[in-house]
């Protein structure tokens, strides 16, 4: 089996020695292939050493300038520290690179909004549930940006979807308590706070939500 494929494989398997013994390996064999160093810093990332990561990313663009995975990757890093302008220009890089990929639609989207910019991030919530309708998280994320630009009913759509996939997902049943409650069904939004409760009895916001309702009925 090809180093990189075996590292991955031990990656999966949360094998985090031997997945950087196999990705370094591949390095040593082939030292101008970027996916190696791509995958050597994805396992420095996922064990928090974010800062060598970023080295092996780089050291990955500098051989290939289209390496798209290595954009992406940085783009977490930048995302997860806070630095959003940093991270929606790897995300916006990685895509004009070619990695047409839901979770980079995902992500860039996600930055978008934390720059406040929901509008714009739109386009790119719908084309990650395009791309993978099997991503509750994704439905729900997208229906947050729709519901904060009062797009209420189809902002319910995504959040049904949600549900769909993730029958738990207590968020997704708070959102959609505040859209019916937006659309003034106040029966149907105390269901969906009482759904919420169900699955997290200490879900704060769903529970005033629920007596807000209970006032009202």
């Amino acid at each position: 089996m090809d180093k990189n494929q075996l590292g991955v494989q031990f990656m999966q398997d949360g094998n985090w020695s031997d997945a950087a013994k196999a990705f370094n390996e591949a390095i040593a064999e082939n030292p101008k292939d970027a996916v190696g160093y791509i995958n050597f810093g994805n396992v420095l990332s996922a064990v928090g050493q974010e800062e060598k990561a970023i080295k092996f990313y780089e050291k990955a663009i500098m051989i290939d300038e289209n390496a798209a995975a290595a954009y992406y990757s940085l783009g977490n890093i930048y995302f997860s520290n806070e630095q959003f302008d940093r991270s929606k220009d790897m995300f916006e890089l990685a895509m004009r690179k070619g990695l047409e990929t839901s979770d980079n639609y995902f992500m860039l989207g996600l930055t978008l909004v934390q720059l406040e910019k929901g509008r714009l991030a739109l386009p790119y919530l719908q084309r990650s549930v395009e791309l993978n309708d099997q991503d509750a998280e994704a439905h729900f994320q997208y229906g947050l940006c729709l519901a904060q630009q009062e797009l209420i009913d189809e902002a319910i759509i995504q959040f049904m979807d949600c549900l769909k996939i993730d029958q738990a997902h207590s968020d997704a049943y708070y959102n959609l308590g505040v859209a019916y409650g937006f659309k003034e069904d106040s029966i149907k939004a105390l269901e969906m706070f009482n759904h919420a409760l169900e699955i997290q009895p200490d879900h704060i916001l769903a529970g005033y939500g629920k007596k807000i309702m209970e006032k009202g009925i």
